[in-house]
């Protein structure tokens, strides 16, 4: 049914809205509430008791807009308890999730890419001729050179002044809105120009995953479709939304993935549909990625790093002009870089992840999905992380927040995404809160893992888990 506002699509929940679980065969779309399938997708060693659909009821889509060229229907079990070793995550695979591939979405433009390296490759020569320069000076010759720079100094300040004021006015002057936040932001690269580029980005990569794409007739495929292709109407008010063809990709990798491309190509791994427990956590990921191109982020990031890029040069010039030696001007330039890229590049990259986390958990909310399930999805990737025993870093040094800070993040945007949801007539979350329910089974966990200790020993070491999670 439509939303009187904002063009929302209601999502029917019915049941509990504990942890479920999506099923893999493509014979549950015809028998869907009558089978109680016991696969996964694809998750191996998982369990989906028999009578969770008795005790706890279904939860189905009964949208008939969206699925009925796909589906009959997709069906849900539910369950109240932890699988064995916490296989429904498939631990194994989950090293480093990233909802947006390693590198950018899409490519530089070309002219760029050519004439970056040109650029600083300039630089460096010219740094270096005026540092020969200067050693090949007679003394005299020097101490002249000097007076004539103090006796000019106001006129050498104001052109240095007046370069500053360049940079300043075209920073200003390439300022826009960000769509739906309105924060403003520096874009120098045209949005038509890159979603140009992006067809050859989509070229690329279906080149990469041509033998690994499933088809659609695949039942893991279909579950995305059906989830996307219901984001995707129920904000079908967003004009960005609108106006770009969504095409889905599933790619059998099993990497923790998935990212879309401005033209709407949507790219997802099976390794992310192993690690999310219900439809409620893929729609939020799905959204996030929807966001990303929503914003416009890929377009935002490069010309930031265009425009630090561009200044750094001037800096560039100066260390192999000023430094006596070349290998001391190669550690300058190394320094250069990397106080630019945990000073600036990093930290953004962060700031746009937290915006398409703010923003997909109003697409995912106006979806009628359980927008409370987001925050356990990266608390399941942090506990994850902690029993393969990975270590830890700061979260300075990432181009993502950290799992447990977009957990927490996320719980302080909850309330609003659910006053976006009653907004759209949504029906009622029945059930306890998914939170809670993690938040119990964890304490549940650790008390039971104490008691298991063995006598010579203190602690558990949970990187390497001897005992199976519990059915809470």
């Amino acid at each position: 049914a439509s939303c009187t506002q904002g063009g929302c699509q209601r999502l029917d929940l019915s049941g509990n809205t504990r942890n479920w679980f999506l099923t893999e065969s493509p014979d549950c779309y015809t028998n869907l509430i009558c089978k109680g399938q016991r696969r996964l997708l694809n998750i191996s060693n998982t369990e989906v008791y028999k009578n969770a659909h008795h005790s706890l009821g279904s939860f189905c889509f009964q949208s008939p807009q969206l699925f009925k060229k796909k589906t009959a229907s997709l069906q849900i079990s539910s369950v109240e308890q932890l699988p064995q070793r916490f296989s429904a995550w498939n631990i194994q695979s989950i090293r480093s999730f990233r909802t947006s591939p390693s590198f950018q979405a899409v490519p530089f433009p070309f002219f760029w890419i050519i004439v970056k390296p040109i650029q600083k490759l300039l630089a460096i020569l010219l740094g270096r001729s005026i540092r020969n320069w200067w050693k090949a000076l007679p003394p005299n010759k020097r101490e002249l050179f000097k007076e004539s720079a103090r006796k000019n100094k106001w006129k050498i300040l104001l052109g240095v002044s007046s370069l500053g004021v360049l940079f300043v006015v075209f920073y200003f002057t390439h300022l826009e809105e960000t769509p739906i936040t309105g924060r403003p932001r520096l874009l120098v690269f045209g949005k038509e120009h890159f979603r140009e580029m992006s067809e050859i980005e989509y070229v690329m990569r279906m080149e990469e995953f041509e033998s690994k794409i499933l088809p659609e007739t695949d039942a893991r495929h279909q579950v995305v479709e059906a989830v996307f292709g219901h984001l995707s109407e129920s904000n079908e008010d967003i004009p960005q939304i609108s106006a770009l063809k969504w095409v889905i990709h599933v790619v059998d990798e099993p990497g923790v993935n998935a990212f879309v491309l401005p033209n709407g190509q949507v790219f997802v791994f099976t390794g992310l549909l192993n690690a999310v427990s219900d439809l409620h956590q893929l729609s939020f990921i799905l959204a996030h990625e929807i966001a990303h191109a929503v914003l416009e982020h890929a377009a935002e990031k490069a010309s930031l790093v265009h425009f630090l890029d561009f200044l750094s040069l001037i800096f560039l010039t100066m260390i192999w002009a000023i430094c006596p030696r070349d290998s001391l001007a190669v550690i300058g330039q190394w320094i250069q870089s990397k106080l630019k890229e945990f000073m600036f590049d990093r930290p953004y990259s962060r700031t746009l992840e937290a915006e398409a986390d703010k923003v997909g958990l109003q697409f995912a909310a106006k979806a009628c999905m359980d927008v409370r399930a987001s925050s356990v999805f990266w608390q399941q990737m942090e506990l994850a992380e902690a029993i393969q025993g990975q270590p830890r870093l700061p979260e300075w040094l990432s181009t993502h927040p950290s799992h447990e800070n977009r957990a927490e993040h996320l719980d302080r945007l909850i309330p609003e995404a659910l006053k976006i949801r009653e907004s759209c007539n949504c029906p009622s979350l029945s059930g306890p809160d998914p939170r809670l329910i993690f938040k119990l089974n964890m304490q549940h966990l650790l008390e039971l893992s104490k008691g298991r200790e063995t006598p010579n020993s203190t602690k558990q070491d949970l990187s390497n888990p001897k005992l199976d999670f519990p059915h809470i």
